[in-house]
């Protein structure tokens, strides 16, 4: 959530910054505009609490003269500002909770280096790593492939629940399994990260808290009769972990990853990647979370992709990282680097990972401070970045990894956690 004191000081750059992101500044004229009235109503009561407490002093100065007529009259005036007061202060709470739900639909600030640009077609490319495959036999798509194995099966997911859920058998059933294990262990032996087990289900304000809602409302699977929501990322419990509590600076930069499944509805994307197993309702994440400090959070952020990156150098896959413009940014985002693996189902680069910094964004929802050096409570910022999506691993693993016979090799590193080379 954006800084209310700030937008105030500084509108033309919060209105600058949404026209960048291409949405809409009339959020913050909103916020401005009821925010003077907020303040009007704040002086008035200030100035009625002076004239109380004036009042105070003449009743204890009427009771010492025993002059109990004059007495009565000021303490019934007094409980006249009272009423007033309390009035206003009604007021004054209805339109704070005005100001909270408009801040709560203005999304973060973009980090100053971030690439200016309407949509995807202008993000930049920082990087790529390893060559793209060059087969000497027509690869097969992995919705072709993982079928004809008999190992992936669209019809009976389709039947059990509908449109885009997969259900997959023996080997490739294993290597899911083994993505996850192989990430995990990486992730918290070689990069220091800690483990974490986490609900799956959240409550309306864990959602808040990360800023899923009420933006993404619609996206997300509820159950109705305990308004839970089914988390769409391990991100949402993971950088909600510390909400409302204060740290110490000692405690900095904190660590984490999960391993779970994830919920989406993907409303409004039908027709985009539907085949096969790119966008799915239910898929497999290792995701990864930093809670850190605003000096060393953009640093942080680096090393944050970089762990994601070491995970395909490991599966040696081709990929390419992306740094997504202002106009292609995720809501809570100030800056994201996108990981995207080669497929040659698509002869292309498809995401795999988004790395991001959300600055104090989420914190300011959720109310996560830290002790500084200088005794002052400052708000901690949060990353966050898959380590990476294991659907579309194991899709960019049977695609790359694929031989003529239809068989595929099993990259070295996951052989330990296969129990063997090969496919089938």
């Amino acid at each position: 959530m954006i800084d209310i004191k700030l937008l105030r000081k500084n509108p033309e750059f919060f209105i600058e910054a949404l026209r960048k992101r291409n949405s809409s500044p009339e959020l913050v004229d909103e916020i401005l505009k009821i925010d003077a009235e907020w303040r009007k109503l704040t002086s008035e009561v200030n100035n009625l609490k002076a004239e109380r407490n004036n009042l105070s002093k003449l009743v204890a100065k009427a009771k010492a003269e025993k002059d109990e007529v004059k007495a009565r009259e000021v303490i019934e005036k007094s409980k006249e500002i009272g009423e007033k007061i309390k009035k206003i202060e009604e007021v004054q709470k209805e339109l704070e909770e005005k100001i909270l739900n408009i801040a709560l639909n203005i999304p973060n600030i973009p980090a100053e280096d971030v690439p200016i640009g309407k949509d995807e077609t202008e993000n930049v490319e920082v990087r790529r790593w390893g060559e793209p495959r060059k087969f000497e036999f027509e690869p097969k798509a992995h919705w072709d492939l993982g079928p004809d194995l008999g190992l992936m099966d669209f019809e009976r997911a389709a039947k059990l629940s509908g449109s885009r859920f997969t259900v997959m058998y023996g080997y490739l059933a294993r290597l899911e399994r083994a993505l996850v294990q192989f990430m995990l262990d990486v992730h918290t032996k070689e990069h220091g990260y800690t483990e974490v087990w986490l609900p799956h289900l959240v409550k309306r304000q864990t959602m808040t808290w990360t800023g899923q809602l009420p933006k993404f409302e619609e996206e997300a699977y509820n159950t109705s009769k305990d308004d839970l929501f089914l988390i769409p990322t391990a991100e949402v419990p993971l950088a909600a972990l510390h909400a409302q509590e204060v740290l110490t600076e000692k405690e900095l930069p904190k660590k984490y990853t999960a391993f779970t499944p994830c919920y989406r509805r993907e409303a409004g994307s039908y027709g985009k990647d539907v085949r096969g197993m790119i966008r799915q309702h239910q898929f497999d994440k290792v995701e990864l979370v930093w809670v850190t400090t605003p000096e060393r959070s953009f640093e942080d952020l680096e090393q944050l992709t970089k762990d994601a990156e070491r995970i395909l150098q490991l599966l040696e896959l081709p990929y390419r990282v992306i740094s997504l413009c202002t106009g292609d940014l995720g809501f809570a985002a100030a800056k994201t680097y996108d990981l995207e693996v080669w497929l040659p189902s698509y002869n292309a680069y498809k995401e795999i990972s988004s790395c991001s910094n959300d600055t104090d964004f989420q914190a300011r929802r959720a109310n996560i401070r830290y002790r500084g050096k200088d005794n002052k409570l400052h708000f901690v910022h949060t990353l966050n970045g898959s380590g990476i999506a294991i659907g579309r691993a194991l899709v960019a693993v049977i695609e790359n990894y694929q031989n003529p016979d239809g068989s595929i090799t099993i990259p070295k590193v996951l052989i330990p956690y296969m129990g063997v080379e090969r496919i089938p």
